[in-house]
C-alpha cells in the first residue's frame, strides 16, 4: 500500500476518532440541561397615589432583571397605575424608589406591557397560562417552553391566601397554584422562582403542588410586610423592606457573577425587614446552593449545535464587509482536511417546503 495513503487513512482515522470524542463530551454537558432561556413577569397590582411605593418595587425588579440581561421581549411589565403621570408628582415622568432620588426606576427606556384597568386577574391568568384573547400582541404574551426559567414577581395588598388586584378583585393562592399547574401540564415552563412582597406573602405560595417551584415570601402569615422610608417631597413611602434590601443585592451583582440563590434568600433578615422572610423550596428539584442568581435574573446565551463531517472542520473569521461601512461581520467557514479548502458555508440554511 501506498505511504501517502497509508498516511491519509490514519489521519482520518485519527480526527473521526478526536469528533467523536468531542460530540460525546458535549452530548454528555447537554445531557439533562433543559434550561435554554428566561423570562421575568412582575406584577404591580395596586392603584392610587398612596401605593406609590409598589410601582417602585415592580420597577426596581424590572431594572435589575433588564440590567443582568434579560430583554425587553422577555419581560412581561404589569403596572396597575401610572404614578409617572400622575398629577402629583412633581417630577413628571419619574418614579423614585429612594428619597434622595438616587435612581430614576422609570427611566427612559421602560417597556409596559400592561397598564391600568388592563392589569386585571383574569388578563394575568390568561398570561400565565397562554389562553389569550385572540389578536393578543406577542409583546402581551408569555412566550415561554419547557425550556424557560420564569421570574415571577408580585407587589401590592394581600393577605392570608390573597392578592388584591386594583382593589376590587382578588387572586387566591388557589387560583395561582391552578395556573401554574396548567403551566406544567402544557410545557411552559422548566423552573419557576415566586416572589411575593406582600403581607402574608408566604401564603400565596402555601397551595403550589406542581414541580420545579421555587417560592419566596416577604413576611410570614399572620405578619404584614412593611415600608422602607417615605420622601416629604410627595408625601408617600417610596419603597418596601424586601424589595428595597432586594435592589442593594442585586445591584453589587454582575451578569458573571457568581451568587447563587441561597444567597439571595438572606438578603433581608429580620433585624432590618421587620417580617419574616419565608422560603418554601420543597418542589424545587436543585440545591439552591448550586442554582446560579443569574439562572433567573439573568440572560441564557443561546448555543447552537452544528452536525459537521468528521472530514470537516470549522473556523469562525472576523470580516469586513465594505457594502455596510466596514461593519464587521462573523463568517463560519469550513475545511476539508482532505482536499486542503475552505469554504464559506451557512449553518442555518433557509428551508423550502
Amino acid at each position: 500500500m501506498d505511504v501517502r495513503v497509508l498516511f491519509a487513512f490514519f489521519f482520518i482515522a485519527n480526527a473521526f476518532e478526536k469528533t467523536v470524542a468531542v460530540s460525546a463530551k458535549v452530548e454528555r454537558f447537554f445531557e439533562g440541561k433543559r434550561h435554554t432561556n428566561n423570562w421575568a413577569v412582575l406584577v404591580c397590582s395596586s392603584r392610587y397615589w398612596f401605593n406609590y411605593r409598589h410601582v417602585a418595587n415592580v420597577l426596581s425588579i424590572y431594572r435589575s432583571v433588564k440590567r443582568l440581561g434579560i430583554p425587553d421581549n422577555r419581560i412581561i411589565l404589569m403596572l396597575a397605575d401610572d404614578m409617572p403621570c400622575n398629577s402629583r408628582n412633581p417630577k413628571p415622568g419619574t418614579v423614585f424608589n429612594n428619597a434622595h432620588h438616587h435612581i430614576n426606576v422609570y427611566g427612559d427606556d421602560v417597556e409596559v406591557d400592561y397598564r391600568g384597568y388592563e392589569v386585571t386577574v383574569q388578563n394575568f391568568i390568561r398570561l400565565l397560562t397562554g389562553r389569550v384573547n385572540e389578536g393578543t400582541p406577542r409583546s402581551k404574551q408569555l412566550l415561554t417552553d419547557e425550556g424557560s426559567n420564569i421570574l415571577i414577581y408580585l407587589t401590592g395588598h394581600g393577605g392570608e391566601g390573597f392578592l388584591k388586584f386594583q382593589d376590587s378583585e382578588e387572586i387566591t393562592s388557589v387560583e395561582l397554584s391552578d395556573a401554574f399547574e396548567q403551566m406544567y401540564q402544557k410545557r411552559r415552563y422548566n423552573e419557576i422562582l415566586l416572589i411575593t412582597e406582600t403581607c402574608q406573602a408566604e401564603s400565596m405560595a402555601s397551595k403550589l403542588y406542581s414541580p420545579n417551584i421555587l417560592g419566596i415570601g416577604s413576611s410570614k402569615i399572620g405578619e404584614d410586610s412593611l415600608s422602607h422610608h417615605g420622601d416629604p417631597t410627595i408625601g408617600v413611602y417610596v419603597i418596601d423592606r424586601y424589595t428595597y434590601y432586594a435592589l442593594e443585592f442585586l445591584e453589587k451583582v454582575s451578569i458573571n457573577s457568581s451568587k447563587s440563590l441561597s444567597d439571595f434568600f438572606s438578603i433581608c433578615p429580620k433585624r432590618v425587614c421587620i417580617s419574616t422572610v419565608t422560603v418554601r423550596k420543597d418542589l424545587f428539584k436543585r440545591d439552591p446552593k448550586n442554582v446560579p442568581l443569574t439562572d433567573f435574573f439573568g440572560n441564557v446565551p443561546e448555543v447552537k449545535l452544528l452536525d459537521l463531517s468528521s472530514a470537516h472542520k470549522v473556523s469562525i473569521r472576523n470580516e469586513t464587509d465594505d457594502r455596510r461601512d466596514s461593519e464587521r461581520s462573523f463568517t463560519l467557514y469550513s475545511h476539508n482536511v482532505i482536499k486542503h479548502k475552505w469554504k464559506k458555508i451557512d449553518p442555518f440554511p433557509v428551508l423550502t417546503y
